[in-house]
């Protein structure tokens, strides 16, 4: 496993290689209750990797806890 870009309470991580010869990219979030990462997101492909490490907002929609995302700011 390689970590690729680690933003608590989520690393984005390399686990070797799938059977069709690409990487496979994984989003992986801290369980509070273990202290340990777990699987959250299985990455499509590398662009879905990058961005996700590039657009934290699209990393937490991706999230299956509904972390709130893209959250409109009314003082501007």
């Amino acid at each position: 496993m390689k970590v690729l870009l680690e933003s608590f309470p989520y690393r984005y991580v390399e686990m070797g290689t799938l059977e069709n010869g690409f990487p496979d990219y994984r989003i992986q979030k801290m369980n509070s209750f273990s202290n340990r990462y777990n699987d959250m997101y299985l990455c499509d492909n590398g662009m879905q990797m990058i961005t996700a490490m590039e657009d934290f907002e699209y990393t937490k929609w991706l999230d299956p806890d509904r972390v709130p995302c893209y959250v409109k700011d009314d003082n501007e």
